[in-house]
């Protein structure tokens, strides 16, 4: 079993820059397609971005696309969500969701706890 622990959301102006980390622990992810996902106040879970296994293919959906970047480190467990030119639509809690196979176009089976992410007008 796994564990997803995403850090780095916190408060921030609109316009400004932020670094989200999922941490996973328990067994390693590099197998794995890693996607993250938010939810805003009052709304549903809207995917954001994805990457495979390799980390060799990245995908994002248009409402963010230009300004986030998805990477990952497989020698660390990690992956990150670089986000710039935030907009405070972007406030939300970000989670972090572990596909069940090397594609992000597999099954989602594991999600972090998330974490939250205020951008201030």
């Amino acid at each position: 079993q796994v564990q997803l622990v995403e850090s780095g959301g916190r408060l921030v102006q609109a316009g400004g820059s932020l670094k989200l980390s999922c941490a996973a622990s328990g067994r390693a992810f590099s197998d794995n397609g890693i996607s993250w996902v938010r939810q805003a106040p009052g709304a549903g879970l809207e995917w954001l971005s994805g990457i495979n296994s390799a980390g060799g293919y990245t995908n994002y959906a248009d409402s963010v696309k230009g300004r986030f970047t998805i990477s990952r480190d497989n020698a660390k467990n990690i992956v990150f969500l670089q986000m710039n030119s935030l907009k405070s639509e972007d406030t939300a809690v970000y989670y972090c969701v572990k596909h069940d196979g090397l594609s992000t176009q597999n099954g989602m089976d594991y999600w972090g706890k998330g974490t939250l992410v205020t951008v201030s007008a």
